[in-house]
Protein backbone atom coordinates (compact mmCIF):
# COMPACT_ATOMS: atom_id res chain seq x y z
CA UNK A 1 0.00 0.00 0.00
CA UNK A 2 0.97 3.75 -1.07
CA UNK A 3 2.14 6.25 2.08
CA UNK A 4 3.67 9.33 2.36
CA UNK A 5 5.38 11.00 5.53
CA UNK A 6 5.49 14.99 5.54
CA UNK A 7 7.01 16.17 8.67
CA UNK A 8 8.03 19.54 9.65
CA UNK A 9 11.72 20.64 9.06
CA UNK A 10 12.06 20.56 12.59
CA UNK A 11 12.25 17.12 11.73
CA UNK A 12 15.94 16.31 11.27
CA UNK A 13 15.46 13.46 8.95
CA UNK A 14 18.52 10.95 8.02
CA UNK A 15 20.55 11.04 5.05
CA UNK A 16 18.73 7.90 4.24
CA UNK A 17 15.32 9.34 5.06
CA UNK A 18 16.09 12.36 3.32
CA UNK A 19 16.74 10.36 0.13
CA UNK A 20 13.68 8.44 0.21
CA UNK A 21 10.80 9.68 -1.76
CA UNK A 22 8.40 8.74 1.12
CA UNK A 23 9.29 11.38 3.15
CA UNK A 24 8.84 15.17 2.79
CA UNK A 25 9.56 18.05 4.56
CA UNK A 26 7.89 21.72 5.06
CA UNK A 27 10.50 24.42 5.79
CA UNK A 28 9.83 26.53 8.55
CA UNK A 29 11.44 30.27 8.27
CA UNK A 30 14.19 31.74 10.66
CA UNK A 31 14.38 34.95 10.30
CA UNK A 32 17.99 36.56 11.90
CA UNK A 33 19.30 39.88 11.43
CA UNK A 34 16.64 41.43 9.64
CA UNK A 35 17.41 37.94 7.05
CA UNK A 36 15.15 35.15 6.41
CA UNK A 37 16.59 32.17 6.04
CA UNK A 38 14.17 29.31 4.82
CA UNK A 39 14.97 25.99 6.14
CA UNK A 40 14.89 23.45 3.04
CA UNK A 41 17.36 21.55 1.42
CA UNK A 42 19.95 24.68 0.42
CA UNK A 43 20.30 26.27 3.86
CA UNK A 44 23.88 26.23 4.84
CA UNK A 45 23.43 25.76 8.67
CA UNK A 46 27.17 26.79 9.54
CA UNK A 47 26.08 29.75 8.08
CA UNK A 48 22.57 30.31 10.11
CA UNK A 49 24.67 29.68 13.56
CA UNK A 50 27.26 32.59 12.51
CA UNK A 51 24.29 34.89 11.33
CA UNK A 52 22.61 33.99 14.92
CA UNK A 53 26.02 34.70 16.76
CA UNK A 54 26.68 37.89 15.10
CA UNK A 55 22.93 39.49 15.52
CA UNK A 56 22.72 41.08 19.19
CA UNK A 57 18.88 41.43 18.60
CA UNK A 58 16.31 38.92 19.19
CA UNK A 59 15.57 36.55 16.21
CA UNK A 60 12.16 34.49 15.22
CA UNK A 61 11.04 31.79 13.68
CA UNK A 62 7.60 31.17 11.56
CA UNK A 63 5.56 28.14 10.87
CA UNK A 64 4.49 26.92 7.29
CA UNK A 65 1.37 27.97 6.25
CA UNK A 66 -2.02 26.17 5.99
CA UNK A 67 -0.99 26.41 2.29
CA UNK A 68 1.79 24.76 2.43
CA UNK A 69 1.06 21.87 3.91
CA UNK A 70 -2.16 21.57 1.41
CA UNK A 71 0.03 21.59 -1.68
CA UNK A 72 2.02 18.93 -0.42
CA UNK A 73 -1.00 16.73 0.71
CA UNK A 74 -2.32 17.31 -3.09
CA UNK A 75 1.19 15.58 -4.61
CA UNK A 76 1.65 12.92 -1.52
CA UNK A 77 0.64 9.94 -2.95
CA UNK A 78 -1.70 7.05 -0.76
CA UNK A 79 -2.30 7.91 2.98
CA UNK A 80 -0.85 10.42 4.32
CA UNK A 81 1.00 10.81 7.76
CA UNK A 82 1.72 14.51 8.81
CA UNK A 83 4.45 14.79 12.10
CA UNK A 84 4.79 18.12 13.25
CA UNK A 85 6.76 19.69 16.70
CA UNK A 86 5.17 20.00 19.52
CA UNK A 87 1.90 21.85 19.18
CA UNK A 88 2.77 24.18 22.34
CA UNK A 89 5.73 25.18 20.78
CA UNK A 90 4.82 26.08 17.50
CA UNK A 91 1.97 26.41 14.67
CA UNK A 92 3.07 24.00 12.66
CA UNK A 93 0.43 21.36 13.88
CA UNK A 94 -2.47 23.82 13.77
CA UNK A 95 -1.54 25.15 9.89
CA UNK A 96 -1.53 20.87 9.16
CA UNK A 97 -4.68 20.43 11.25
CA UNK A 98 -6.19 23.04 8.98
CA UNK A 99 -4.77 22.17 5.82
CA UNK A 100 -5.80 18.34 6.39
CA UNK A 101 -9.46 19.62 7.06
CA UNK A 102 -9.37 21.63 3.55
CA UNK A 103 -8.08 18.35 1.92
CA UNK A 104 -10.56 16.23 3.29
CA UNK A 105 -12.99 18.47 1.54
CA UNK A 106 -11.34 18.36 -1.96
CA UNK A 107 -10.52 14.46 -1.68
CA UNK A 108 -12.93 12.60 1.48
CA UNK A 109 -11.78 9.35 0.28
CA UNK A 110 -8.01 10.08 1.47
CA UNK A 111 -6.36 9.35 4.66
CA UNK A 112 -4.72 11.25 6.87
CA UNK A 113 -3.37 11.72 10.32
CA UNK A 114 -1.62 14.75 11.45
CA UNK A 115 0.55 13.51 14.59
CA UNK A 116 1.31 16.17 17.20
CA UNK A 117 4.82 15.12 18.16
CA UNK A 118 5.14 16.70 21.19
CA UNK A 119 8.60 16.89 20.93
CA UNK A 120 10.95 17.76 18.18
CA UNK A 121 14.45 17.08 16.41
CA UNK A 122 15.21 13.59 17.32
CA UNK A 123 11.69 12.69 18.45
CA UNK A 124 10.12 13.71 15.50
CA UNK A 125 12.41 11.23 13.94
CA UNK A 126 11.85 9.01 15.98
CA UNK A 127 7.96 8.90 15.58
CA UNK A 128 8.63 9.61 11.24
CA UNK A 129 11.04 5.75 11.59
CA UNK A 130 7.83 4.22 13.63
CA UNK A 131 5.25 5.27 11.39
CA UNK A 132 7.34 4.15 8.19
CA UNK A 133 8.00 0.86 9.91
CA UNK A 134 4.43 -0.27 10.24
CA UNK A 135 2.93 1.61 7.53
CA UNK A 136 5.77 -0.24 5.23
CA UNK A 137 4.83 -3.90 6.41
CA UNK A 138 1.16 -3.60 5.61
CA UNK A 139 -0.51 -2.60 8.85
CA UNK A 140 -3.85 -0.76 7.74
CA UNK A 141 -3.98 2.81 8.12
CA UNK A 142 -6.30 3.12 11.70
CA UNK A 143 -3.73 1.12 13.11
CA UNK A 144 -0.59 2.76 12.19
CA UNK A 145 -2.17 5.96 14.01
CA UNK A 146 -3.56 4.34 16.73
CA UNK A 147 -0.04 3.07 17.22
CA UNK A 148 2.39 5.52 16.78
CA UNK A 149 0.22 7.87 18.85
CA UNK A 150 0.92 5.47 21.45
CA UNK A 151 4.33 5.49 21.13
CA UNK A 152 4.13 9.77 21.58
CA UNK A 153 3.13 8.99 25.13
CA UNK A 154 5.52 6.36 25.78
CA UNK A 155 8.58 8.78 24.16
CA UNK A 156 10.87 10.92 26.34
CA UNK A 157 12.92 13.51 24.72
CA UNK A 158 16.18 15.33 26.31
CA UNK A 159 18.48 17.73 25.21
CA UNK A 160 22.17 19.62 26.50
CA UNK A 161 22.83 22.56 24.67
CA UNK A 162 26.35 24.35 24.94
CA UNK A 163 25.08 27.80 24.24
CA UNK A 164 21.37 29.10 25.86
CA UNK A 165 21.35 32.51 24.27
CA UNK A 166 18.61 31.89 21.50
CA UNK A 167 16.85 30.49 24.20
CA UNK A 168 16.85 33.39 26.50
CA UNK A 169 16.37 35.60 23.72
CA UNK A 170 13.21 33.89 22.82
CA UNK A 171 12.13 33.57 26.01
CA UNK A 172 12.17 29.82 26.01
CA UNK A 173 14.11 30.28 29.72
CA UNK A 174 12.52 31.50 32.89
CA UNK A 175 13.99 34.54 33.94
CA UNK A 176 15.60 32.57 37.13
CA UNK A 177 16.99 30.23 34.50
CA UNK A 178 18.67 32.86 32.32
CA UNK A 179 19.85 34.53 35.02
CA UNK A 180 22.05 31.53 36.35
CA UNK A 181 22.93 30.23 33.21
CA UNK A 182 24.33 33.24 32.07
CA UNK A 183 25.90 34.18 35.37
CA UNK A 184 27.30 31.19 36.00
CA UNK A 185 27.93 29.93 33.12
CA UNK A 186 25.73 26.40 34.10
CA UNK A 187 25.03 23.60 31.43
CA UNK A 188 20.92 22.42 31.74
CA UNK A 189 20.04 18.90 30.81
CA UNK A 190 16.41 19.67 29.45
CA UNK A 191 13.94 17.63 28.58
CA UNK A 192 9.88 17.75 27.26
CA UNK A 193 6.81 17.20 29.34
CA UNK A 194 4.34 14.65 28.17
CA UNK A 195 2.68 17.83 26.57
CA UNK A 196 5.31 18.90 25.10
CA UNK A 197 6.93 22.24 26.97
CA UNK A 198 9.75 22.71 27.52
CA UNK A 199 11.30 21.18 31.14
CA UNK A 200 14.46 21.47 33.35
CA UNK A 201 15.72 18.23 33.91
CA UNK A 202 19.18 18.55 35.82
CA UNK A 203 22.73 20.78 35.54
CA UNK A 204 26.06 20.95 35.55
CA UNK A 205 29.61 22.72 35.41
CA UNK A 206 30.13 21.13 32.29
CA UNK A 207 29.13 19.61 28.90
CA UNK A 208 30.94 16.54 29.59
CA UNK A 209 28.96 16.18 32.61
CA UNK A 210 25.95 17.19 31.67
CA UNK A 211 25.83 14.52 29.11
CA UNK A 212 26.64 12.08 31.97
CA UNK A 213 23.83 13.17 33.80
CA UNK A 214 21.72 12.58 30.68
CA UNK A 215 22.75 8.67 30.30
CA UNK A 216 21.98 8.94 34.22
CA UNK A 217 18.89 9.97 33.66
CA UNK A 218 17.88 7.34 30.57
CA UNK A 219 19.57 4.42 32.40
CA UNK A 220 16.91 4.92 35.18
CA UNK A 221 14.33 4.72 32.92
CA UNK A 222 12.62 1.55 32.37
CA UNK A 223 10.97 2.77 29.02
CA UNK A 224 14.77 2.93 27.00
CA UNK A 225 14.97 -0.91 27.01
CA UNK A 226 15.52 -2.76 23.85
CA UNK A 227 14.41 0.52 21.64
CA UNK A 228 16.69 2.45 19.25
CA UNK A 229 18.56 5.97 20.77
CA UNK A 230 17.85 8.51 18.24
CA UNK A 231 20.81 11.50 18.50
CA UNK A 232 20.26 14.72 16.63
CA UNK A 233 23.82 16.62 16.36
CA UNK A 234 24.44 20.56 15.66
CA UNK A 235 27.83 20.82 14.63
CA UNK A 236 29.25 18.37 16.97
CA UNK A 237 29.44 15.00 15.57
CA UNK A 238 32.40 13.72 18.25
CA UNK A 239 29.76 14.79 20.83
CA UNK A 240 27.27 12.70 19.88
CA UNK A 241 29.30 9.81 19.46
CA UNK A 242 30.38 10.49 23.09
CA UNK A 243 26.99 10.32 24.26
CA UNK A 244 26.51 6.91 22.77
CA UNK A 245 29.62 5.67 24.45
CA UNK A 246 28.34 6.62 27.77
CA UNK A 247 24.77 4.95 26.84
CA UNK A 248 25.98 1.64 25.83
CA UNK A 249 28.20 1.20 29.19
CA UNK A 250 24.82 2.07 31.26
CA UNK A 251 21.81 1.55 29.24
CA UNK A 252 20.11 -1.21 27.20
CA UNK A 253 19.39 0.40 24.07
CA UNK A 254 18.77 -1.73 20.61
CA UNK A 255 20.89 0.41 18.67
CA UNK A 256 21.61 4.37 17.88
CA UNK A 257 20.57 6.66 14.90
CA UNK A 258 22.72 9.73 14.83
CA UNK A 259 20.90 12.83 12.70
CA UNK A 260 22.51 16.35 12.25
CA UNK A 261 20.06 19.23 12.80
CA UNK A 262 18.98 20.99 10.26
CA UNK A 263 17.93 24.73 10.07
CA UNK A 264 15.17 25.62 12.95
CA UNK A 265 16.85 22.99 15.31
CA UNK A 266 20.26 23.84 15.05
CA UNK A 267 18.70 27.66 15.70
CA UNK A 268 17.61 26.79 19.16
CA UNK A 269 20.34 24.26 20.03
CA UNK A 270 23.01 26.23 18.82
CA UNK A 271 26.22 24.51 17.93
CA UNK A 272 27.47 22.26 20.42
CA UNK A 273 23.94 21.00 20.93
CA UNK A 274 22.57 17.64 21.42
CA UNK A 275 18.99 16.21 21.75
CA UNK A 276 17.72 12.96 22.30
CA UNK A 277 14.65 10.66 21.85
CA UNK A 278 14.04 6.96 22.48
Amino acid sequence: MRFSIIVDSCCDLTPEMRADATFRSIPLTIRVGGKDYIDDQNLDTSLLIYAMDQSTGASSSSCPAPGDYLEAFRQAEGDIYVVTLSALLSGSHNSAWQAKQLFLEEQPERHVHVFNSCSASAGEVLLAQKIYALANSGVPFSQVAAQAERSIAEMNTLFVLENLDNLKKNGRLTKVQAMLTGALRIKLIMGSTPEGEICKRGQALSVKQALAKLVDIMAADERHKGKPLYIAQCLCPERAELLWELAQKSCQFSGVVITATRGLSSYYANSGGVIVAY
